[in-house]
């Protein structure tokens, strides 16, 4: 729910020290918007950061369920940043934009920006673009996972063959060095390995290094 979705916004401070200048005057007024938006629609905003040397640290203390980067401030240059605060724990990053360059979004997609929402800061599209975005976030994290899972049982295949190979053939030597048939080699493979506390891989491995020193 929203009111439990802990969110962080990086974006322009509110404060202007010089109210002549017209684009910092922007800046301010569009933080403060987003942030008017998030409490309209109920959100839990925590904090809202400065892009500072300090800025990976206070994400890794705060531990936000979604961060909000306001790109039209000094977010653009603090993706790099957030992306590495947030790498050995990932989560859904949104970023508003008027950058509607397509090889930017895709950068910033690339980079770990589960929304990129070009021109789409207003309060009624807040909820659908953090819900879209929350959802996409959850897919790919699942997709991490499969993949990662695929991986492991991969590994753990390549493994069992390798140590079959090995089992077969310290079987084969013992089989043709004290003419024991295939289920005596086995057998005698496994024994060794009870005696001594070992994995039967480990034995026959043992069995080959030393019919290698001994070639």
């Amino acid at each position: 729910m929203s009111d439990s979705l802990r969110i962080v916004v990086i974006s322009a401070s509110l404060e202007v020290d010089n109210p002549a200048d017209a684009n910092a005057l922007n800046l301010a007024e569009r933080s403060r918007s987003l942030r008017i938006c998030l409490l309209e629609n109920g959100y839990n905003l925590i904090a809202v950061l400065p892009v500072d040397v300090f800025l990976e640290q206070r994400l890794r203390q705060l531990q936000p369920d979604l961060i909000i980067l306001d790109a039209e401030s000094e977010a653009r240059d603090a993706l790099e940043h957030v992306v590495t605060a947030t790498r050995d724990e990932r989560r859904p990053i949104v970023m508003f934009t008027n950058d509607n360059n397509s090889s930017n979004a895709r950068a910033a997609v690339a980079a770990g920006v589960s929304a990129y929402v070009v021109a789409g800061l207003s309060a009624e599209r807040i909820r659908p673009i953090l819900d879209v975005a929350l959802a996409r976030f959850e897919q790919e994290q699942q997709l991490r996972h499969e993949l990662a899972s695929t991986r492991n049982e991969l590994h753990e295949l390549s493994s069992e063959l390798k140590d079959r190979k090995t089992i077969d053939r310290a079987k084969a030597l013992l089989m043709k060095r004290q003419a024991l048939s295939e289920d005596a080699a086995y057998a005698k493979l496994r024994k060794t390995a009870m005696d001594k506390n070992l994995k039967i891989v480990e034995v026959a491995q043992r069995i080959l290094d030393v019919a290698d020193l001994l070639s």
